[in-house]
């Protein structure tokens, strides 16, 4: 149970609803989409969605400032954007000053949310030029007044934040100020600011922040993001720490779009290739009836559904020459029948990287063999 008050119903519904999803008598945790820069907007969540989607998505982060602007805050409604079909998300907001936090928080509440999240763990240095993400952990009294600020909107209110600014370690003095705000949610990434995403995420701090938690704030759920790629490593990460209520994935998601199944399974390429075409009208959607998009901003999920057969490469650098969705339809109508035929084989299999690295990986050794073989 999160924080005895009637803002939070929303994480006591998730974690009911991680429950009967999972269809255990034991504990088990809610999975959350992490909230990622022009990636995790109403078309990508819903995507994902499709793909057996996780028990809670978040926005693109937003800056509270553009949402109280007169004049700005037209620029980020596509950021803010859901669909009638789609699940509720969580509105991760940033910013640095509190009357912006609690005008936006209040904006959100009109708009149907019901949560809201304040980012104090972005590394990127525009952000912390501003006050505001992971910067906020060198000003405490800030964070606070900002969580405070959220408040008065009578969201659920979240934080999402890293273990520390120079140091993992300082996660010992700066989770305590959080946790003594009373959040619905403390999400941590398990690295400091300075590491960024280059450093092992610090597994061996969990059960000590989980103490901290019990100690200062025992209703708010805790939940840990970092290196975290399938709801199967998930899973494992909360036997080895029980008491985890939450597991968040973020890059993991690119690298296979089912990553959040309940089962696994394995998928063939025409279910890979119909998840890119719904991006498509989805995209084309949007763009035509709630926001302008930039078709640019595409490209980066190519790679996401198109790898591990025989010419993704090839395809994928066909599709990034492409200036509209309809000449990347045009494409894949093109050229969609000679992949088939070349992944016949393998009966059209859809491999995430790990598994297309280790097919490789066998081709290689077997070809080394026979060459080794016909020169000996």
């Amino acid at each position: 149970m999160t924080v005895e008050s009637p803002q939070n119903f929303f994480w006591d519904d998730v974690v009911k609803q991680a429950q009967l999803v999972n269809k255990q008598t034991e504990k088990q945790p809610f999975f959350s989409m992490a909230p990622m820069e022009a990636v995790t907007d109403t078309v990508f969540r819903r995507v994902i969605a499709q793909a057996g989607g996780p028990d809670v998505y978040y926005t693109e982060f937003t800056n509270a400032s553009s949402m109280v602007h007169p004049q700005a805050k037209f620029s980020v409604q596509g950021r803010l954007a859901v669909a009638e079909d789609e699940k509720q998300p969580v509105a991760q907001i940033w910013g640095s000053r509190p009357e912006e936090i609690a005008g936006a928080a209040k904006v959100l509440a009109t708009m149907g949310y019901q949560a809201v999240d304040i980012n104090m763990g972005c590394p990127d240095t525009t952000v912390i030029k501003n006050g505001a993400g992971s910067d906020l952990i060198r000003h405490q009294e800030l964070a606070k007044e900002i969580i405070s600020a959220a408040k008065k909107s009578g969201l659920a209110v979240s934080v999402k934040t890293r273990l520390g600014f120079y140091q993992a370690e300082e996660f010992r003095d700066w989770l305590p100020i959080i946790l003594r705000q009373q959040v619905a949610v403390l999400t941590i990434h398990l690295r400091s600011r300075k590491e960024m995403s280059k450093a092992p995420a610090h597994e061996e701090y969990i059960d000590e922040i989980l103490a901290m938690r019990d100690a200062i704030a025992p209703q708010t759920l805790i939940q840990i993001n970092g290196d975290i790629k399938t709801r199967q490593s998930g899973i494992q990460l909360v036997k080895d720490h029980p008491g985890i209520d939450g597991i968040m994935i973020g890059r993991g998601i690119f690298e296979n779009p089912y990553a959040f199944e309940v089962k696994p399974q394995q998928h063939t390429l025409e279910e890979s290739i119909a998840l890119l075409k719904l991006q498509l009208d989805l995209f084309d959607d949007v763009n035509a009836n709630i926001a302008p998009k930039h078709f640019e901003a595409l490209k980066r999920y190519f790679k996401i559904y198109l790898r591990g057969f025989a010419h993704a490469s090839a395809l994928r650098q066909l599709l990034m020459e492409t200036h509209a969705t309809e000449e990347v339809r045009d494409i894949l109508d093109r050229e969609l029948a000679k992949v088939y035929a070349e992944v016949a084989a393998d009966e059209h299999i859809y491999r995430d990287n790990g598994v297309a690295s280790a097919d490789v990986a066998v081709a290689n050794q077997l070809k080394l063999a026979q060459e080794t073989k016909k020169y000996n």
